[in-house]
């Protein structure tokens, strides 16, 4: 929004900035006052936007506009059949993870059993 450039703390603010807030005084009902007193600007700085604004000055840089898109991208088919390998391979490693441990169990509970007798 503004860009403090020297210590007597001028402000820039950026163009397309400008242009927002130009177009949002241009609008039916709203006053240069009252957008001015909302976004803590002096009014006078605003008509000088206005008038660089009428007079081909003033133009907002075009912006790549980026979007989110709700959507799962779409899969490529390696990628399916590379997500369903791996997937598979995580299940017969936690299968194999919930043996070695119930083994471990029964390791230590005749390791008590022997120790009793």
């Amino acid at each position: 929004m503004a860009k403090i450039n020297s210590p007597e703390r001028h402000l820039e603010y950026a163009k397309d900035f400008k242009v927002k807030v130009v177009h949002l005084t241009n609008m039916e009902g709203i006053q240069i006052k009252q957008v001015a007193e909302a976004l803590g600007l002096h009014p006078i700085m605003l008509s000088r936007w206005r008038q660089e604004y009428r007079e081909g000055r003033l133009v907002a840089e075009p912006t790549r506009k980026v979007c989110m898109v709700l959507k799962e991208p779409r899969k490529r088919p390696k990628q399916i059949s590379e997500i369903e390998k791996l997937r598979k391979q995580n299940d017969r490693l936690k299968k194999e993870n919930a043996l070695l441990k119930k083994y471990q169990r029964y390791l230590a509970e005749v390791r008590r059993n022997a120790s009793d007798s």
